[in-house]
């Protein structure tokens, strides 16, 4: 039934109307009624795939980051902690230009931590893999090297998404590449 295409044109409309209604108003005020309508579905078709629109949010975000995973799974041999962080928040930032409409309709405009801490959750893992195995050449704690960097992207998502007429993806990238030093041996 996943691979039926009704099934997944269906919650394709879902998906869309959700995005579509967020742009309107909080996912809060939003009730069910609303997307079936905005989706052109019954609500018995709705609850045939979800028991309420928590679980298509959850599932829609799920979706975007299983994506950003697939993306970020990149297993360069030799990438010192600085290559690492500038190819992670590249990748990142063209996941995010990629879904942006969705991206400033959840987080901006919805404040829903619940999604942002999904999304980070995905690149803090990533990090802590980086840093187990051994590719941070640092003594410093690696929950200190994880937050460091999870710090520094929760807001240059922020900023960028906030901005992205006044920031493009390589003017933050150039000032990062200007902020964040290069160290001459990245045992400290």
């Amino acid at each position: 039934m996943k691979n039926d295409l009704r099934v997944i044109k269906t919650k394709k409309n879902l998906y869309e109307a959700l995005i579509t209604l967020m742009k309107e108003k909080t996912f809060e005020e939003i009730k069910v009624a609303d997307i079936c309508k905005k989706a052109l579905i019954n609500r018995s078709t709705f609850y045939t795939h979800y028991q309420d629109k928590y679980e298509l949010l959850y599932e829609l975000i799920n979706n975007l980051k299983e994506e950003l995973k697939k993306g970020i799974e990149f297993k360069e041999a030799n990438l010192d902690s600085r290559e690492y962080f500038f190819k992670l928040i590249n990748l990142f930032l063209n996941h995010l230009e990629k879904y942006q409409d969705i991206y400033t309709d959840i987080l901006l405009k919805n404040r829903n931590s619940l999604i942002m801490d999904i999304l980070l959750r995905v690149i803090h893992d990533d990090i802590l893999e980086q840093i187990t195995k051994d590719k941070f050449k640092v003594n410093v704690p690696k929950e200190i090297i994880s937050k460091f960097y999870l710090g520094g992207l929760v807001y240059l998502i922020f900023e960028w998404l906030t901005n992205s007429n006044k920031y493009t993806k390589d003017d933050i990238l150039s000032y990062l590449n200007i902020l964040v030093p290069k160290l001459k041996n990245e045992a400290i």
